[in-house]
């Protein structure tokens, strides 16, 4: 089976490759903050053991509450579920559009939620700098009932410019269209004033997706939120998937992981200085790479289309975005980590391209 995205380290096939265990491979495949999980998420989990003897709260009331204090919104507002593709999906099944507009290339997930249930997909194609462009305006009509986009867009690290972004808000209303706005990576750009969360309580044509997963670095817990002023949408959302999608483990380390402001300043500060430092490096080695503004970098290799293998023996994964939908197999992303990990995949790519000598397997 082929497998849409990243973070693939429990491959036997790729750990034989690569001649190292699971914990000492460096995967740049998938886009986590470098800073780690924090010591009070881990500690949240590890007390609400004592609470797993009981079912989870299916309503989420205790972590709802939590957000909606983080937020200054009605706790009414929020659905929390099994990660952010979780929500992708139950809102596939809740709202059945018939007709969807997405960008190319952007995350798998919401063209894939979307043909389960018979939608016909549009596509905004991203061309030359890749960046969401204003003829989009024109390709929003009354069919349309549903459009997605990523802000940062993965994988390319790119944020859509605010006029544009709010004349798309200003249509889809106009036309009746929900605009499904995720801002999992916005975090990490230190510029969540271009959030459209301020907006939840004026339109109901809006839902935006958030994510734990990845500021603070909790994958393997599984827990993502949703926004809206339309309470019916997460009605019927709520009813869309299994009764406890939130664990009693999830919901504490959710909890936790609000109240760590100094961490996620901290991380937004390392992704910021070290993003341009790998970008230079990147380009150093003769890479096309985009001015991302995520916990990630989205470069060409030019004429290459087998650099993650070249990587594999050097136990680096990077993400290969031949799979994305108007992306060739030169396309590829890395993640921001910290700096001496960036320091052995900045490395080993000088060695795969021949432009130093040594051997780096051994460290």
């Amino acid at each position: 089976m082929d497998l849409l995205h990243g973070g693939n380290i429990y491959d036997d096939e790729i750990r034989e490759t690569c001649g190292k265990e699971n914990a000492e491979l460096l995967d740049f495949s998938a886009n986590i903050n470098p800073l780690g999980i924090p010591g009070s998420v881990q500690d949240a989990v590890m007390h609400a053991l004592e609470d797993a003897v009981h079912y989870p709260d299916p309503l989420c009331r205790k972590l709802k509450g939590a957000l909606a204090e983080e937020y200054g919104l009605p706790d009414v507002c929020f659905l929390c579920g099994n990660g952010g593709a979780d929500l992708i999906y139950r809102l596939a099944y809740a709202a059945r559009p018939k007709r969807a507009l997405l960008t190319a290339p952007t995350f798998a997930e919401y063209e894939e939620a979307l043909k389960q249930v018979g939608a016909e997909c549009t596509f905004h194609e991203l061309r030359g700098s890749l960046e969401v462009r204003q003829d989009i305006l024109e390709q929003m009509d009354a069919s349309v009932d549903v459009m997605f986009l990523c802000n940062p867009n993965n994988p390319t690290g790119l944020l859509i410019d605010p006029d544009l972004l709010f004349r798309i808000l200003e249509t889809a209303e106009r036309l009746g269209i929900l605009l499904v706005l995720d801002e999992c990576f916005l975090d990490f750009t230190g510029q969540e004033e271009r959030s459209l969360i301020p907006y939840i309580k004026r339109t109901e044509h809006l839902f935006i997706l958030k994510s734990f997963t990845k500021m603070y670095a909790m994958p393997g817990i599984r827990l993502g939120y949703g926004i809206s002023g339309n309470r019916e949408l997460l009605i019927r959302m709520e009813a869309a998937g299994q009764c406890w999608g939130v664990s009693v483990l999830a919901s504490e380390a959710g909890i936790a992981a609000l109240g760590e402001k100094e961490y996620k300043q901290k991380a937004v500060r390392l992704v910021r200085e070290e993003r341009v430092w790998l970008k230079g490096e990147l380009e150093t080695v003769g890479m096309q790479v985009w001015d991302g503004q995520a916990d990630y970098l989205f470069f060409r290799a030019p004429g290459i289309c087998d650099l993650y293998e070249r990587l594999l023996p050097y136990g680096i994964l990077i993400r290969r975005c031949g799979n994305y939908r108007g992306l060739n197999d030169e396309y590829y992303r890395a993640a921001v980590k910290c700096h001496g990990d960036n320091v052995r995949l900045v490395t080993a790519l000088k060695q795969v391209m021949g432009i130093c000598s040594g051997d780096i397997r051994s460290m």
